[in-house]
């Protein structure tokens, strides 16, 4: 089988059209005539990820996050450019997939709108006719504090940053999602009703920002998105039966979360 064929497959599910404007999605290492036998899934490509990669003898990686983000000066051996030096030394391609699948319907942000119940789901700032980035809808009405004790148990996570003063606690219904660094649509979550917005990475500044416009938020933290490697897997499974593919598809077992808590 060769990298086209899956990345053709994927494409009529999640448009490379579909990303946002300046965004990096595609092929962005190897060849889309290589062949292909093993292909893992994952966030981001690090260290970890690549040596995991080259122990499973992966042939392809489809991640979120793109390894080559900002334009290369150089591929002189560093540990940055390691990882890139070491995918093309070992043959593995890398295929791109970031707003693309945030932006798509039964995309990343509404497996996450089903993991927490929210329905009544539209988008939160449209980004391509009839298409938009991020979610909003309706939960059922619950204290801010067990929404985010919600949020901390969907996603196994060992905490969640609160935005709000003096240990607000409200009752809330109406909630806006963006997965990765949302806090750019916090406005769009305002104008749309939003009480709280739950997304990752949000500013000191801006928190405050949306306090002062009577928004709260629950930042989970960007890692959160590696659901994106667990649904995906399981759509290539199915299109790998359809399909009859002599693929083996991987989740990759490399954690790429640079933060915890004490």
């Amino acid at each position: 089988m060769k990298v086209r064929q899956i990345i053709e497959r994927y494409e009529s599910f999640c448009p490379q059209e579909l990303s946002m404007e300046g965004d990096i999605s595609g092929l962005q290492l190897g060849h889309l005539d290589q062949d292909v036998s093993r292909v893992m899934i994952t966030l981001d490509v690090r260290e970890a990820t690549v040596a995991e990669a080259i122990d499973k003898q992966i042939d392809l990686i489809i991640v979120k996050h793109a390894p080559i983000f900002r334009p290369l000066k150089n591929l002189v051996s560093t540990p940055q450019n390691d990882i890139l030096l070491n995918l093309v030394k070992h043959g593995i391609a890398v295929y791109v997939s970031h707003t693309n699948i945030d932006v798509v319907e039964g995309g990343l942000n509404d497996w996450f709108c089903d993991l927490l119940g929210i329905n009544e789901v539209t988008y939160l700032s449209q980004t391509h006719e009839g298409h938009g980035i991020g979610r909003i809808g309706r939960i059922q009405k619950q204290s801010f504090e067990r929404l985010a004790l919600t949020v901390k148990d969907v996603f196994g996570l060992d905490a969640v940053r609160l935005v709000r003063y003096n240990q607000d606690n409200p009752i809330v219904d109406r909630v806006a999602i963006c997965g990765g660094s949302g806090q750019g649509f916090y406005q769009d979550a305002i104008a749309k009703g939003a009480q709280v917005l739950i997304t990752g990475d949000i500013y000191y500044h801006t928190g405050q920002d949306m306090l002062t416009n009577g928004l709260l938020a629950i930042d989970p933290g960007h890692y959160i998105e590696e659901l994106f490697s667990k649904k995906l897997y399981d759509l290539f499974e199915i299109w790998k039966t359809e399909d009859e593919w002599d693929v083996s598809f991987f989740v990759s077992q490399s954690s790429t979360n640079p933060f915890s808590h004490l």
